[in-house]
Parts: C-alpha cells; sequence; structure tokens
C-alpha cells in the first residue's frame, strides 16, 4: 500500500466553492500545508481531482516520512512529536520511526490519530523556490497535481 503525500501549493483567492469545500475535507485550510493519506481511501482519488488545480502530491517514502514526523509532527497543543510521547501515548516502542512505518504499512492512519497526532503538517515555502508555474500542471513543467515519488524532494526543501 501507497501513503500520498498531498500539499496545498495555491492560495484562498478565488477558489471556486466545489474546490474549495474538498479542500476542506482533505483538512488543507492554508498554503503550504500538507495532509497523509492511504491511496485506498474511499473517495480520495476523486477528490484529488477535483483540488488538482491548487494541490500538489505523490507518493512518501520512508525516509522523508520519518524526518517530516521529527520536526513538523505536532501534538494537540502545538508541542512537537518525540519518541517519548509516541512511546507513551500509543503504545509503540520504537517510537516516530515505528509510528513511520506503521503509517505506510496502513496499520495507522494519521487522520484517525487527530485527539493524540494532529493530522496537517505546517510546511515552510521551498527553499530555492519552485522549479515551474504554481499555475501549470507537473507533467507540464508546472508545480500542480500528481508528480509521484518527486514529491519527496519538494517535501524535503519545505520541510
Amino acid at each position: 500500500m501507497t501513503v500520498y503525500a498531498i500539499i496545498r501549493i495555491r492560495g484562498r483567492v478565488d477558489v471556486h466553492p466545489d474546490v474549495e469545500h474538498t479542500l476542506k475535507l482533505l483538512r488543507l485550510h492554508k498554503k503550504f500545508h500538507a495532509v497523509l493519506y492511504p491511496d485506498n481511501l474511499p473517495g480520495l482519488k476523486g477528490m484529488l481531482q477535483v483540488a488538482k488545480d491548487w494541490i500538489t502530491w505523490g507518493e512518501i517514502d520512508r525516509e522523508t516520512l520519518v524526518e517530516l514526523l521529527k520536526k513538523r509532527g505536532r501534538v494537540p497543543g502545538g508541542k512537537r512529536l518525540t519518541d517519548e510521547y509516541v512511546k507513551e501515548k500509543l503504545g509503540l516502542e520504537g517510537g516516530i520511526e515505528e509510528l513511520a512505518d506503521k503509517i505506510l504499512s496502513g496499520e495507522v492512519m494519521l487522520h484517525k490519530l487527530e485527539d493524540k497526532v494532529k493530522p496537517v503538517f505546517r510546511l515552510h515555502p521551498p527553499k530555492g523556490g519552485f522549479d515551474g508555474s504554481i499555475k501549470r500542471p507537473y507533467k507540464d513543467g508546472g508545480e500542480l497535481g500528481y508528480r509521484g515519488p518527486a514529491i519527496n524532494d519538494l517535501l524535503k526543501r519545505m520541510i
């Protein structure tokens, strides 16, 4: 099973109401927010297609996921996600690395742990800027839409 990292690239101006509702359902309220969802979630593919002109997504790898959880993971109250917190509240002795493995295997879904771990990651704008236009699809040299494993490069620049 694969897990999609979904990042909102464009802001809040001139968003069609249907797209705005879809972004709300995905929990992408602001620019440079990211979420993680398994690719087999019912309705996800349709939601990605509706919002494709405002977001980019792809398959996240283990190394990037561990870095994302360590540096940008938050718990309710705004504190950082730590190995100790994961061991205490989630009962995972391997800490953040074990949590990342369980997310990638589909045993744990981050959006279902909302009371223990915040499902939204607030990111920085990418270091070095975007490579293409934020108004064109990735396959045409832009930044929007599906980008596959290349999402990991963008995430590392934004963490």
